[in-house]
């Protein structure tokens, strides 16, 4: 069975991650250090805490992270995980993984920020991702903060709250959704899967 690492940030509640990436038929580890990284089939960056902290924590392991990407993990992203793939956030200090140019801004106030609750999905570009997944779909978010990438040919999905802005995508083995998948009952479960299947191609 494949082994999903969750890379824990030293925030937040990891379980329903692993829950769900367990539903769908892989290994699901929380893992801190370099080590656990280098043993995985796919790796995960989860979806709560804050930027800096974050990004300071990933330091210790960005070296192996970025290797383990280059030859050909699966890398799934979630909210502050995707955002962590660019360079710089609006929310603080400290360095991204830089695995894309860009950076991540925050919301307009003319909307009621966080942005919490379900929104829907325009697929921009199809990807395996999405596979099965149909236009209009809603999904789970909470954020305060979405992810302006340079290059707009890596953007599979954008969401309408105040903004049109970038809500998943996809360049080769590297995944990311600013919603979370594992609150987004069972079409989040279709995404997960489908990038289990990644793993198993």
């Amino acid at each position: 069975m494949p082994k999903a690492v969750i890379f824990d940030y030293g925030v937040g509640n990891l379980l329903s991650l692993k829950c769900a990436l367990e539903k769908v038929g892989l290994e699901a580890e929380i893992g801190t250090s370099a080590k656990e990284l280098a043993t995985a089939d796919a790796i995960a960056l989860p979806g709560v805490g804050a930027f800096s902290p974050a990004a300071a924590k990933l330091n210790s392991v960005k070296e192996t992270l970025t290797s383990k990407v280059e030859e050909g993990t699966p890398l799934l992203g979630i909210c502050l995980g995707l955002q962590l793939f660019f360079e710089k956030s609006e929310e603080g200090p400290g360095n991204g993984l830089s695995l894309f140019k860009g950076k991540t801004v925050r919301l307009p106030n003319t909307v009621k920020v966080p942005h919490m609750g379900w929104n829907t999905l325009n697929i921009v570009k199809q990807n395996e991702l999405f596979d099965g997944v149909a236009e209009g779909s809603y999904v789970y978010f909470v954020h305060s903060l979405y992810p302006v990438p340079t290059d707009k040919t890596i953007a599979c999905t954008q969401t309408e709250y105040g903004a049109t802005f970038t809500s998943a995508i996809a360049s080769k083995n590297i995944y990311g959704t600013q919603f979370h998948p594992e609150k987004s009952g069972d079409l989040g479960l279709k995404i997960l899967k489908n990038f289990a299947k990644v793993l198993v191609r």
